[in-house]
């Protein structure tokens, strides 16, 4: 028994070790309008891809705020597998515009960050007013900060080690014989 433990410890901590991280936070890999593009027009949305799908939630954000401060993105956000899409009112002046997001990530875990590009000709919107972008299921400013919501794989992994070898300890004595005197 003493052998079968020690082959389950030894064979625990190689499959711990040598496991690559199986969970990691979903990595922007595309958007449109692209980062550090300059743009002759306003797009009349924002497209962001992720490595990963993005878990459907209310906690998924995108602002997109221009010269001087105005919020250019209206309505919810939509989630389709890995893409995030938000609609944008008809940008207006030239100069450069943030998209700040913040979605929940495949891993249960939040990732905000924010992209900049710059329209070059300026348009004829106007941004959207401040009590509009407050408002429930509006696009609002990702804060920058990421925040943790979910149990990490490890803990998962962990646990499923600890009731095997729970398991595995029970099995062994309950399948022992008595010893004859």
């Amino acid at each position: 028994m003493r052998r079968a433990l020690i082959a389950l410890a030894v064979a625990a901590a190689a499959a711990l070790a040598l496991a690559p991280p199986a969970a990691a936070h979903n990595v922007l890999v595309a958007s449109d309008p692209a980062k550090g593009s300059s743009i002759p027009a306003g797009p009349p949305k924002v497209t962001l891809t992720f490595d990963q799908y993005v878990q459907a939630a209310d906690v998924n954000e995108i602002a997109v705020t221009g010269p001087g401060g105005g919020q250019w993105a209206e309505g919810p956000v939509e989630v389709q597998g890995n893409a995030v899409t938000a609609t944008l009112r008809p940008l207006g002046p030239a100069g450069e515009y943030i998209i700040g997001y913040r979605i929940l990530s495949a891993d249960g875990h939040s990732v905000s960050d924010e992209i900049r590009f710059t329209l070059t000709q300026a348009g004829n919107g106007t941004p959207a007013s401040a009590d509009a972008a407050k408002s429930p299921g509006a696009a609002k400013p990702a804060s920058g900060e990421s925040d943790s919501t979910g149990v990490p794989l490890w803990v998962w992994i962990a646990g499923a080690v600890v009731l095997l070898a729970i398991g595995l300890v029970v099995a062994l004595r309950l399948g022992k014989e008595p010893a004859q005197k």
